[in-house]
């Protein structure tokens, strides 16, 4: 397979009552123009987005939470803007989470055109064909608005069968190089949270530019992606993006850890840390992470395990059995 990469750079409303505040981009509902809390005046801590060239804030925003949903215009399109006010350089998504995309297209109408071209955007094929993921590619493209994909990524690999589809004949890897051959995607990606191995052999078959893992404090106990994974994706010189990074709320609900802490900690191992978000208020909680980032030391990471490594198994559920 080709090693080179290209490097081109029906929906419903977004809220009416959207201000514009900055920069020409609309601010949230209730949202302030004013630095965040605890930090005024300083500048949000961005790092390189793997061999992309693309710079990324430690938290990004994630396709899920209220984005993963049916039917809530009104309540996730604040949630899109909030982010982009406060800095957000990448922002996923997927046919597969419900409405989310039409809810990005949405915001970056409602944003204007600065909005789209100042993040790095990316969505993902859950179909495992050629033919399949480029039809998903187009209703994508449409779906949000643009002329392409910075990212697009073959969704929750699980088992190796799924690499020999992919990797056969008129399998989904045929549609990632025919798309970045015409320009409608700029990176290849990967995701998964079931089976480290499977990611580690994708990496193996071809040069992908990014994967996307689960990195929490509990994830070492067993089948661990950051053991297995990221120093695979380290030694290609891939980026590494985080997700299950508050084990879906799991983790703080039960008390065993802060949501900052488990942020940090995500943080101190990827690029940047996807999080879905359910409320303009959370998009705030996680950026004032963001924006005084400081990276744990071993021995907060390694005390952090520890109180999370007795109830591990209630977290990691969604790793094979």
């Amino acid at each position: 397979m080709n090693r080179s990469s290209t490097t081109r750079g029906t929906a419903e409303t977004a809220p009416s009552g959207a201000e514009k505040s900055f920069g020409g981009m609309p601010a949230a509902q209730g949202a302030s123009s004013a630095p965040l809390a605890g930090v005024p005046g300083t500048a949000p801590v961005e790092r390189l987005l793997g061999r992309t060239g693309h710079r990324v804030l430690p938290v990004s925003l994630g396709g899920e939470g209220v984005l993963r949903t049916t039917g809530k215009m009104r309540q996730a399109v604040p949630v899109i803007l909030e982010a982009l006010r406060l800095g957000v350089r990448y922002c996923d998504t997927a046919p597969a989470y419900q409405q989310s995309q039409d809810y990005y297209g949405a915001a970056f109408r409602e944003a204007g055109p600065d909005s789209r071209r100042s993040i790095f955007l990316a969505s993902k094929t859950h179909q495992r064909s050629r033919d399949g993921s480029l039809r998903l590619l187009d209703d994508s493209l449409r779906r949000l608005g643009t002329d392409h994909l910075d990212l697009w990524q073959l969704h929750d690999l699980r088992q190796p069968e799924e690499l020999d589809e992919i990797f056969g004949r008129g399998g989904a890897i045929e549609a990632i190089e025919q798309a970045r051959a015409d320009g409608r995607v700029r990176f290849a990606g990967i995701t998964g949270h079931h089976d480290p191995a499977v990611l580690v052999e994708a990496i193996r078959r071809y040069p992908f530019d990014i994967v996307l893992c689960a990195i929490n404090p509990a994830d070492r106990v067993r089948l661990s992606f950051l053991d297995r994974v990221v120093p695979v994706a380290r030694k290609e010189r891939m980026a590494v993006v985080g997700m299950k990074v508050l084990g879906a709320g799991r983790i703080v609900a039960d008390g065993v850890a802060q949501a900052p802490e488990l942020i940090r900690y995500a943080a101190s191992h990827a690029d940047t840390a996807i999080i879905g978000c359910w409320t303009v208020e959370e998009v705030r909680a996680n950026l004032a992470v963001a924006h005084r980032f400081i990276p744990m030391t071993p021995q907060e990471l390694v005390d952090l395990e520890s109180r999370l490594e007795p109830m591990a198994s209630s977290y990691d559920d969604y790793k094979r059995g």
